[in-house]
C-alpha cells in the first residue's frame, strides 16, 4: 500500500510540476492580480468556484445571442433588443445568484478544511500520547514491585 501512495503522490508532483513550469502560468503567477490571489487564497477558491459554475449559463446565453442574432439578420431587429435585453437581466440574476452560491461553497470547504486539519492534527497529537503513555506504562509496570516491596518491609517492621 505504501509503494501505491509513493507512486501516485510522484505522479501528482509530476502533474503540479508541469502546470507550475508552464510559461502562461508563471506569467500569471508573476502578474499582480496573480500575486492578490496568492495572497488572498479564499478570493482565488471563490473566483474558482464562481468561473467553473458560470461557464454553463454563459454558453447558454451565448447561444441565445447568436440564434437571436440569425433571427434580427431575418428581419426581427425590435424583437432582438427586447429579447437581448430579458436575457441579460435573466443572465445577471443567475450570474448573482452564482456568486452567492459559490461564495457559499468556498465558505463551507474552508471551513472543512480548517475542521480536517485540526482534526488530524489532534489526531496526530494523540497517537503521540498514546505511544509515549505505553512507554512510560511498562516502566511504571517494572517499578511497581519494587514500590510494592518497599511498601510491604515498612509494614513488617
Amino acid at each position: 500500500m505504501s509503494e501505491e501512495l509513493q507512486e501516485l503522490q510522484k505522479q501528482w508532483h509530476s502533474v503540479v510540476d508541469s502546470i507550475h513550469s508552464n510559461s502562461n502560468v508563471v506569467a500569471f503567477v508573476n502578474s499582480p492580480l496573480g500575486q492578490y490571489l496568492d495572497d488572498h487564497p479564499f478570493v482565488a477558491l471563490s473566483l474558482l468556484v464562481f468561473i467553473s459554475v458560470s461557464a454553463i449559463p454563459v454558453a447558454f446565453f451565448l447561444i441565445f445571442v447568436v440564434l437571436t442574432a440569425i433571427m434580427a439578420c431575418i428581419g426581427v431587429i425590435v424583437m432582438e433588443g427586447v429579447v437581448i435585453t430579458v436575457g441579460g437581466i435573466a443572465l445577471l440574476c443567475v450570474l448573482c445568484g452564482l456568486g452567492a452560491l459559490s461564495l457559499g461553497v468556498s465558505g463551507v470547504l474552508s471551513v472543512g478544511y480548517a475542521v480536517l486539519s485540526t482534526l488530524v492534527n489532534y489526531w496526530y497529537a494523540s497517537r503521540g500520547q498514546t505511544r509515549k503513555q505505553e512507554g512510560c506504562g511498562s516502566l511504571l509496570q517494572k517499578t511497581t514491585p519494587v514500590v510494592a516491596l518497599s511498601a510491604n518491609n515498612g509494614k513488617n517492621k
